[in-house]
């Protein structure tokens, strides 16, 4: 009977932590293929909600990359500006803007800011994230514990490096890419 007890713990405990895991797997879908994205709610509890939440309503879809520089990163996310599909579209203030929502305290961790980090975009305010992110190209050391970072790309990393670059400098792009799709997995 003890021997049935401990297997039946033991197989509730490996289904919740396979669950668990799914439940942090996002799907972002490029013109160029599917990338996933690991999520880390227990480093960014408000910033991983927030992110989900966005993502499983659509409104990160057809959101432009407006800032992407070349072995630096790929910024998204404006969803009031850089819905391409959206009434206030608008490519000359892509970056300026949020969502209705509240921002962000920030979450600093020990997250480095390695090659396929997810990190929360903001302005000179660390408590000023709401829905932009980025995704860094290689390691950005100087980001650490000064962004909040709440994810990594797991897969299809390949499809990131190839988001149409910006201008050297500002990173601004013209006709830049945008996200098809991003739900939970």
């Amino acid at each position: 009977m003890k021997k049935n007890i401990y297997l039946f713990i033991l197989f509730f405990s490996l289904l919740s932590t396979q669950l668990l895991a799914k439940e942090n797997i996002m799907i972002l879908k490029l013109k160029y293929g599917v990338v996933e994205i690991e999520l880390y709610p227990e480093k960014a509890p408000n910033h991983v909600k927030r992110f989900k939440e966005f993502s499983d309503k659509g409104r990160y879809d057809n959101v432009v990359f407006h800032r992407v520089i070349d072995g630096f990163m790929a910024q998204t996310g404006d969803v009031k500006f850089g819905k391409s599909d959206g009434s206030d579209f608008n490519l000359n203030l892509a970056g300026t803007g949020g969502s209705e929502l509240p921002d962000l305290n920030a979450e600093f961790s020990d997250i480095a800011h390695t090659r396929g980090t997810l990190s929360a975009a903001r302005s000179s305010d660390p408590n000023s994230a709401n829905s932009q992110f980025f995704i860094c190209f290689e390691s950005a050391p100087h980001l650490d514990r000064q962004y909040s970072a709440f994810g990594k790309v797991i897969k299809g990393m390949e499809f990131v490096d190839m988001i149409k670059k910006g201008d050297p400098n500002s990173g601004a792009v013209q006709n830049p890419d945008k996200i098809i799709s991003l739900r939970s997995k």
